[in-house]
């Protein structure tokens, strides 16, 4: 008789896909209206100058231009210049 009962069992539970969070596009690269910059749980990057929010905290592009990472009284902020 085993020590653990369905030892196996438990660990193959837990395993399922990340939710693919984080920063999509770097400084200085280019973007287009209504691309995804970063996806966040909470506002941890903050919406800046040509940048929306999004309900689920994504921030995203407003216009075209280029993405610019900036830090604003202490809390980071992303603007598309």
């Amino acid at each position: 008789m085993s020590k653990t009962k369905a030892g196996g069992k438990t660990k193959q539970k837990s395993r399922r896909p990340g939710k693919r969070l984080g920063v999509k596009l770097f400084g200085g690269q280019k973007v287009k209206t209504g691309q995804v910059i970063i996806r966040q749980r909470g506002s941890h990057f903050h919406a800046g100058f040509g940048v929306g929010t999004g309900r689920d905290f994504t921030i995203y592009a407003a216009k075209e231009g280029i993405v610019t990472f900036k830090t604003r009284k202490g809390k980071q902020e992303v603007c598309v210049v």
